[in-house]
């Protein structure tokens, strides 16, 4: 998720644990410990960019780094907060489970996360976007409440377990809105006689009312969108593989780490003799002119016998216009 919903969310979580003990202090270091995985973005700018995308979301966000992490922060802090005398278990317990409920949130994501690092396997529920408002609205409104309260007050309290149960109930929610959305596909795709061989969706950008679906058939990928307002069957949009088209390409190590990545989901292009590996599991991007380009898209140039891939800059795009598009497509159709 985006940077100031996991704030909160370590916020609310260090407010839970020793709000009572420490007051807005639980707050300031519930709020470090749930930006602290995100780290991993920085050192991604210290290597080539296949190597930052298998870091990102990797060890950071694992159960294992929050178990060795939070002892020695906990230790830390309590060094510097001597004055509360709690120890450095309290602590620790209050930074494993800042650390750690934000890999579990970002779980629910379309990226997903190595939580149980070493294992690459990458746990990505697809129900939420990175970034909504229904989920962190109502609980930034009663993390900032709680500032206003003494810390031994009940109403304090109150506050900030409605923030973690609203945002709780409406994060499982999206695993049943989810249920619904995928079963709309699949009445389309039988109601049309599309045979397939794998269903992937995921919510549309800030929104769980519209969601995007990738299609796996024989020879082509099938890309389409659905709202719960729409009023005409799902259409669906047919992309080409061409896969034997870039035999060569899909030779190359860099190329099969890029496949391994994108879990599969992923359509080679060619544009004026340069080839580009276009992940599908994010979507498409509409642009003014009428035209679209993948939201994660690498350009594969070949040097000394070997591979390497550019993310392709997202120019040209207009944000006012991406979210009026959005916003009559979740209108329905």
């Amino acid at each position: 998720m985006d940077s100031l919903t996991q704030i909160v969310l370590g916020a609310a979580v260090g407010e839970a644990v020793l709000g009572k003990k420490v007051g807005n202090k639980a707050l300031l270091y519930g709020a470090i410990a749930g930006t602290i995985p995100d780290l991993d973005v920085i050192f991604g700018n210290f290597t080539d960019t296949i190597t930052a995308i298998e870091w990102h979301r990797g060890f950071s966000h694992s159960l294992l780094f929050s178990i060795l992490l939070a002892p020695i922060l906990g230790w830390l802090v309590n060094k510097i907060e001597r004055k509360y005398a709690l120890g450095w278990k309290a602590w620790s317990k209050l930074f494993f489970l800042g650390l750690f409920t934000h890999p579990l949130l970002d779980a629910f994501t379309t990226w997903g996360t190595q939580l149980f690092w070493p294992f690459s396997t990458r746990l990505a529920l697809n129900s939420i976007f990175v970034i909504d408002p229904l989920y962190t609205l109502p609980f930034l409104v009663c993390t900032i409440m709680v500032l206003f309260y003494k810390r031994d007050s009940k109403m304090r309290r109150q506050i900030n377990r409605t923030g973690l149960y609203i945002s709780t109930f409406y994060l499982l929610s999206t695993l049943v809105i989810k249920q619904v959305a995928t079963q709309q596909f699949e009445n389309a795709l039988l109601e049309q006689n599309i045979e397939y061989t794998q269903l992937s969706t995921r919510p549309a950008p800030f929104s769980t009312i519209l969601w995007n679906a990738n299609i796996d058939t024989p020879d082509a990928y099938l890309i389409a969108d659905y709202s719960f307002f729409d009023t005409r069957p799902i259409q669906f949009k047919k992309y080409p593989k061409k896969r034997d088209a870039a035999v060569k390409e899909l030779e190359y190590p860099n190329v099969q780490r890029l496949i391994t990545i994108s879990e599969g989901w992923y359509v080679l292009e060619e544009k004026k003799g340069d080839w580009y590996f276009n992940d599908l599991r994010f979507g498409l991007i509409p642009k003014k002119d009428g035209s679209e380009s993948f939201t994660f898209s690498y350009l594969l140039e070949l040097q000394n016998n070997k591979i390497y891939a550019t993310e392709v800059p997202k120019t040209g795009l207009d944000a006012s216009f991406l979210l009026y598009e959005i916003w009559e497509r979740i209108k329905g159709i």
